[in-house]
C-alpha cells in the first residue's frame, strides 16, 4: 500500500475540490491511487462539489456569534455565501454558518486563516463547508470574517428582519469599552447597531475616513462652489460646510441618532455614559451586508439578443 503523504492528499483535493479529510479516507480506501480515490469520491458524491466552484455565490446568511469574557466580551461576524436564497432556510445551512461564526471568536477576522481553522468536531471549516457543498448541492464559502475584543465592556450584536436567532441579512456588531453595567452596554450596544444597520456608515470618527473619498468629495463641491461666481475665502467657507455635512451623514459619530433625531450618536452615547455613571468609548463597529460587493449572474435572454443583434 503506497504511503498516504500529505503530498498525495494535497494532490487529490486540488483535483477533486474535495475536503482534506474526505481526500485522505479516499486514499486509504483505494491503497493511494489518485484515480481510483476520484472515483471513490464520485461514488460517495463528494467530488461533485468542485464542479459547482466557479458558481455564483452571492446569497446564504450573516452569523453574529458572541462570548463573554470576565469583564469583557469577544463578537464575530462571517458571511456565509451560497447560490440560493432558499439555502438560507436549511437547517443544515443555518448550524455551518453558526459553528463559523463560534469558530471566528478566536480568529483575528483573516477569512484564510478562518477557513484553516479546526472546529471543534476535528475538521477544518474549508472540509466541513466541501462536506455541506456535496450534501446540499450549491457552491459556498466563507467570504468575510470581523472580530472584536474588549478587555472590559461589552461587544453587542443586531440582526436586522433575522432569519433565525443570531441569523439574518444584515449583521451588525458595535464594540464599547466601559466599567458600566455589561447588560446596560449591551443594550446601547444593539441601538447603535439597529442605527448602523439603517444608515449604513463608512467610518467610526472622522479621522478613519479614507483621505481619497475626503478629496474627491472636496473637489466636487470646490467646482460646485466656483460656479457660484462668489470670492475665493466665500468658496472655501462653502466647502467647509459641504465637507462638514459630508461628515454628518457618513461617520457614525457624527450621525443624528435615529432613535433621538436631536442628539449625534456621539451625544446619545455621552447621555447613556452620564446615566450609567461611567465614560463609555465606542472603539469600533462592522456592518456587513449578505452579497454586497458580489457580481450576481442575471439570466436575461433580452439583453443578450439585444446586444449581439447591436440594438442594446
Amino acid at each position: 500500500m503506497a504511503e498516504i503523504t500529505a503530498a498525495l492528499v494535497k494532490e487529490l483535493r486540488d483535483k477533486s475540490g474535495v475536503g482534506m479529510m474526505d481526500c485522505k479516507k479516499a486514499l486509504q480506501e483505494t491503497a493511494g491511487d489518485i484515480e481510483q480515490a476520484i472515483d471513490w469520491l464520485r461514488t460517495k458524491g463528494l467530488s461533485k462539489a468542485a464542479k459547482k466552484a466557479d458558481r455564483i455565490a452571492a446569497e446564504g446568511l450573516i452569523a453574529l456569534a458572541l462570548r463573554d469574557e470576565g469583564k469583557g466580551m469577544v463578537g464575530a461576524a462571517i458571511e456565509l455565501n451560497a447560490e440560493t436564497d432558499f439555502v438560507s432556510r436549511n437547517d443544515l445551512f443555518q448550524k455551518a454558518a453558526r459553528d463559523v461564526a463560534k469558530t471566528a471568536l478566536d480568529v483575528d477576522g483573516d477569512v484564510h486563516a478562518l477557513i484553516h481553522t479546526m472546529m471543534p468536531d476535528g475538521q477544518s471549516v474549508s472540509d466541513m463547508i466541501g462536506n455541506l457543498i456535496a450534501t446540499i448541492g450549491e457552491n459556498m464559502l466563507v467570504r468575510r470574517a470581523a472580530r472584536f475584543v474588549v478587555t472590559e465592556g461589552a461587544v453587542a450584536a443586531y440582526v436586522h428582519n433575522a432569519t433565525a436567532p443570531d441569523l439574518g441579512r444584515i449583521g451588525v456588531l458595535v464594540a464599547l469599552e466601559s466599567s458600566g453595567p455589561k447588560d446596560r452596554l449591551n443594550d446601547l450596544g444593539r441601538k447603535i447597531g439597529m442605527h448602523i444597520a439603517a444608515t449604513s456608515p463608512i467610518a467610526l470618527d472622522i479621522d478613519e475616513v479614507d483621505p481619497a473619498a475626503v478629496e474627491r468629495e472636496k473637489a466636487i463641491f470646490t467646482e460646485q462652489a466656483e460656479g457660484s461666481g462668489k470670492p475665493a475665502n466665500v468658496i472655501e467657507k462653502m466647502v467647509e460646510g459641504r465637507l462638514r455635512k459630508f461628515y454628518e451623514e457618513v461617520v457614525l459619530l457624527k450621525q443624528s441618532f435615529v432613535m433621538e433625531p436631536d442628539l449625534t450618536v456621539e451625544a446619545f452615547v455621552a447621555k447613556a455614559a452620564k446615566e450609567m455613571g461611567a465614560p463609555i468609548k465606542v472603539v469600533g463597529f462592522v456592518r456587513l451586508a449578505l452579497g454586497e460587493g458580489v457580481d450576481k449572474k442575471t439570466d436575461d435572454f433580452a439583453s443578450e439578443v439585444a446586444a449581439l443583434t447591436g440594438q442594446a
